[in-house]
């Protein structure tokens, strides 16, 4: 069903990690498999993946690695996030229950899209390993653009030409991106992490349907 230009002006943004699936299980390994073949002793588990997500790669590396040199460090971040996109593109990742029918019923009425602070080709990984490429109409992150999570979503709204849109998104820096981006803010309290505030609250993906209503 094609959208109307109408309906094309109303947006839901999604975070992706912690807010649409759960790819700590596969990113795990994939990394420990590249710090392995650089000589680095860091070993991660699911749960310390978990604890990154909603970071820039920047941050991440200095959470890590602290002492190390930035450029170094840095680098190293990268080569993981490379890694961990090919059994990702392949495996895929851990869907929230119910998500796919969400999606599918949320895109006759709304423009979706996925704005995150991830690595380059994450996002695409998503798409490919899970099949969820056909749901969205667009996708921005922090490594392709050097933008905050606030400016990547305000610049998906100024290029599809939207006009409402709300952020979905389980962390606090997911709450103060929606708030710097000027646009209400749905917190997954299912997800990774804990929030100060939030305008609506949705314990499973499939309440979703129901707040986006009463907007």
């Amino acid at each position: 069903m094609e959208k109307s230009d109408n309906m094309k002006k109303k947006a839901v943004i999604f975070d992706l990690d912690g807010t649409l699936w759960d790819a700590a299980e596969t990113i795990a390994p994939a990394w420990n498999a590249y710090l392995e073949g650089r000589g680095i002793a860091l070993r991660m588990r699911p749960d310390d993946c978990r604890a990154c997500c909603g970071k820039t790669l920047p941050e991440i590396a200095a959470m890590l690695f602290p002492a190390a040199e930035p450029a170094w460090r840095e680098a190293v971040i990268e080569g993981c996030c490379d890694a961990e996109c090919v059994p990702l593109a392949r495996e895929g990742g851990r869907l929230y229950p119910g998500l796919e029918a969400v999606l599918e019923e949320l895109r006759r009425d709304y423009f979706l899209a996925v704005v995150s602070n991830c690595g380059l080709g994450y996002i695409e990984a998503f798409f490919s390993g899970n099949r969820t490429g056909r749901f969205f109409d667009d996708y921005e992150n922090a490594a392709r653009t050097g933008l905050s999570k606030g400016e990547n979503i305000r610049l998906v709204m100024e290029r599809n030409g939207i006009e409402r849109a709300v952020y979905v998104g389980d962390t606090e820096g997911d709450r103060q991106a929606a708030r710097r981006a000027g646009v209400p803010f749905i917190h997954a309290a299912y997800g990774y992490g804990t929030v100060s505030e939030a305008d609506f609250i949705i314990h499973r993906i499939t309440e979703l349907p129901q707040i986006l209503d009463k907007l």
